[in-house]
């Protein structure tokens, strides 16, 4: 009977170390796990920053960009540029509120939510109509038509739009030109975002001096804001296709908070989003 008892506690205290052994194993594969997906992590983010740096002009230690300034004789305001592959951009958003010489301004740009601070930081907002300047086209005595919210009409390849002399709304080839040397579709966002003014951990590299900022938008009356940069293009997608012009819709250029995309995509015109001007090709 002893013997039966001490091999029953024998058996009972193997149990328990396979026990203790199998849980110790299972800790163990776990902390293995966390570390393995932390080296993971870790890979990504530097292969995207070594990525991120090849194409850039402007790194942690150097600025190699190409700066311009262009002063807006409107207004006066002075704003930086920067080229950009062929292409001048301004490397801010614009500003203008003159609605004395160009009306169409006119209850058609807001700073957002109403608070000049915002102004300061990521230029105005404006609809379509106002982006394109609707009432010079309309008084144009060369070929006055009506464009703008809900109408149809023919632009010109290269629109002034809002912008200062010299400069023009960029349209959509443009917009691709940029994103191309920003390192296509993918990666462009993350090259194109300012290391400041994003939330949602969405701050960029600004590897090409473009220092895009979270803008906000007007929307049916109000304000809205999701941390994302909108930009108008002055045609549609729909035209580049040999479809008929979306009375309605107009392309824009979107650069998200928590991501690398840029699309360039299609959206109302009566939203108020900002404005980057491109300079005229000589």
């Amino acid at each position: 009977m002893k013997k039966v008892f001490i091999a029953f506690c024998m058996a009972l205290f193997l149990a328990a170390c396979g026990d203790d052994s199998s849980s110790t194993s299972v800790n163990d594969n776990s902390s293995d796990s966390k570390v393995t997906s932390s080296s993971s992590a870790k890979q990504k983010e530097d292969k995207r920053s070594n990525l991120l740096d090849s194409l850039s002009c402007k790194t942690k230690t150097e600025d190699n960009c190409e700066y311009g300034e262009l002063k807006d004789d409107r207004d006066g305001q002075t704003y930086k540029t920067v080229k950009i592959g062929d292409l001048w951009w301004m490397a801010e958003n614009l500003n203008s509120s003159d609605s004395v010489n160009p009306p169409s301004l006119l209850g058609r740009s807001w700073c957002y939510d109403n608070n000049p601070d915002y102004c300061t930081l990521a230029g105005r907002l404006y609809v379509w109509s106002a982006a394109i300047d609707s009432v010079k086209l309309a008084s144009d005595t060369e070929n006055p038509q009506e464009c703008g919210y809900g109408k149809v009409c023919s632009l010109p390849a290269e629109l002034q739009g809002i912008c200062p002399n010299g400069w023009h709304l960029p349209i959509n080839d443009e917009w691709r030109a940029l994103v191309a040397e920003a390192g296509g579709d993918s990666l462009a966002g993350g090259m194109l975002k300012a290391k400041t003014g994003w939330d949602r951990e969405g701050k960029g590299a600004d590897g090409l001096g473009f220092s895009a900022v979270a803008t906000g938008r007007y929307k049916q009356g109000g304000f809205e804001y999701d941390s994302y940069a909108y930009f108008w293009s002055a045609n549609s997608l729909g035209e580049e296709n040999g479809l008929q012009q979306d009375p309605y819709m107009v392309s824009l250029m979107l650069l998200y908070a928590d991501g690398d995309q840029s699309f360039l995509t299609t959206i109302d015109r009566s939203y108020g989003h900002a404005i980057r001007c491109v300079k005229n090709q000589i």
